[in-house]
């Protein structure tokens, strides 16, 4: 894979359409970031409270904890460009709403984080929708650089639009803050308005929403990889998300800096992005995604510590360029490993719980590292997190591992229609699913070994439960069954659901069985009770 510097590493910009979207949201995230700074500016000038200004994160990242698990639902059953494009109007308005308000001196503190609200919820439809497009836009090898680029994009507009949104509090005021968000959605609309994206496959038709969830939760519950991915982001973001929520606090206080001064340090933060994206690409070539994670959640933990100690200003800026350097390796890392990790079938839909995650950790975080810098000091909200941080990063080097082997979960119909004599219901069920496997001695433990791989991608496909079963009588025989919601749902996972990962580890299942010998299947579907 080619991940290095020069042409591989900027190759995802040579894609029109990732340029374009990648050019448009760059726009937007200054806007946002501009923003926030003057959200939680106003916030301090409205109540003067430490707690009231880390809730203004808290309102901007829990709609998405929230709502984010459904809207990853409705970007796999949908189409996903009219639902970013429904999530970005919701923005504008918000934004726009927000802008009116200010300008006419009728914010309060319910007002003002009630339409940061609307926009978090117009960001929970669109985040994991945005996340699932990327390998539409880009080749399979070039998502860890395409997600490395979008931390970029966000974290370069850190260093540009908290700089601007400084400028505009103190020549105008906060206002203006908000109506430069507004207008900085716009190229984003114009640019998913434009995308002639391709419509989804989908011979079965749409999924229901709650079938669709639930599809997603068993996914995420049988894919250890992945799991493993989410746990290593809520480990993180558990510790990492205060320093954003309190870092007004920090130039309001011991550092005793105005508004340009809040955008100068979030622009240093910025400016270890900008870093980042040429250095993280070396690295992760170098020593693999475990050593890029592991490092950046130690520096991570070393630059809030340093934030939360120095009163001087040209140290906490030099922190937070390595915080910046940090969060990139970090989160670009995860965000590649779950985007490789997922078929096209479920991935907005999985993505959501690394959203949640993310989101989450950051909105937890926010209120509960407020709280501790209100109820004990501002000076332990950063050291405790920090501390913790380093002793969570060494338990997951040996605990959580994240793979770097090559999965490949392109689409691929491997299983036989079935055959049936009866025309069931769609929703008739559920289905019992019994395979025969004939099995020499020699090879049964490899066989049950293997089987337990092929439990797990039954499950993520749809079934419900799975069990396998030996014969007392003939050894040599195995039960193999599994039971999926309804027929419909089996369908699925005939003709959508399966990938050429499923294909080779049952492949590996059938290499044992009886020469000349193949599994026999069953399919049963529940008589109701009367």
């Amino acid at each position: 894979m080619r991940t290095a510097t020069g042409a591989g590493a900027w190759a995802p910009l040579r894609r029109p359409e990732f340029r374009s979207l990648w050019m448009a949201q760059f726009v937007a995230n200054m806007g946002t970031w501009a923003q926030t700074v003057g959200a939680q500016w106003l916030m301090g000038d409205l109540t003067g409270s430490e707690f009231a200004v880390a809730l203004v994160q808290a309102a901007t990242t829990l709609p998405v904890f929230l709502l984010v698990v459904p809207a990853g639902a409705l970007g796999d059953i949908f189409d996903r460009r009219r639902l970013l494009l429904t999530g970005q109007l919701m923005m504008l308005l918000g934004a726009g709403g927000l802008a009116g308000l200010t300008a006419g001196e009728l914010t309060t503190p319910v007002l003002l984080l009630l339409m940061i609200a609307l926009m978090g919820i117009g960001q929970a439809l669109c985040v994991p929708s945005f996340q699932a497009i990327q390998p539409e836009l880009v080749t399979r090898d070039e998502i860890p650089q395409a997600a490395l680029l979008n931390g970029a994009n966000a974290n370069v507009a850190r260093a540009v639009g908290p700089a601007l949104g400084g400028v505009l509090i103190a020549a105008i005021g906060p206002a203006a803050t908000f109506a430069f968000n507004t207008l900085s959605f716009l190229g984003v609309l114009v640019v998913l308005y434009r995308w002639d994206r391709p419509p989804d496959h989908r011979p079965l038709g749409v999924e229901r929403v709650r079938a669709a969830i639930r599809a997603g939760v068993r996914y995420v519950r049988s894919a250890p990889r992945f799991a493993t991915v989410l746990a290593r982001s809520a480990l993180f973001m558990t510790f990492a998300g205060g320093l954003w929520a309190l870092l007004p606090a920090i130039a309001r206080g011991p550092l005793r800096l105005g508004p340009d001064g809040y955008g100068l340090l979030l622009g240093s933060v910025g400016l270890g992005a900008v870093g980042g994206a040429f250095l993280v690409p070396r690295v992760r070539a170098l020593v693999g995604a475990n050593v890029v994670v592991t490092g950046g959640m130690f520096g991570y933990a070393i630059a809030v510590l340093v934030v939360g100690l120095v009163e001087d200003v040209p140290m906490a800026v030099g922190a937070l360029v390595l915080a910046g350097t940090a969060w990139i390796a970090v989160q670009s890392t995860l965000a590649a490993s779950a985007q490789v990790l997922l078929p096209a079938w479920t991935r907005a839909r999985a993505l959501a719980y690394f959203q949640l995650v993310f989101m989450g950790g950051q909105a937890l975080g926010a209120i509960g590292w407020g709280v501790v810098a209100d109820v004990v000091s501002l000076r332990a909200a950063f050291v405790i997190p920090a501390a913790a941080l380093v002793v969570v990063t060494a338990f997951s080097v040996w605990a959580l591992p994240l793979t770097e082997a090559e999965l490949d979960v392109s689409q691929v119909t491997h299983w036989p229609e079935p055959v049936t004599r009866l025309e069931p219901d769609a929703d008739a069920g559920p289905v019992l699913v019994i395979a025969e496997w004939p099995v020499p001695p020699d090879n049964a433990e490899a066989f049950v070994r293997a089987m337990r791989k092929v439990g797990r991608a039954r499950r993520r496909t749809g079934a419900t439960w799975w069990a396998l079963f030996q014969d007392v009588e003939d050894p040599t025989l195995f039960l193999e069954t599994f039971i999926v919601r309804t027929w419909h749902e089996h369908l699925r996972q005939h003709d959508e659901r399966g990938t050429v990962l499923d294909r080779e580890l049952e492949a590996r299942a059938r290499g044992m069985v009886v020469d000349g010998e193949e599994p026999q299947v069953r399919h049963l579907i529940l008589i109701p009770r009367s």
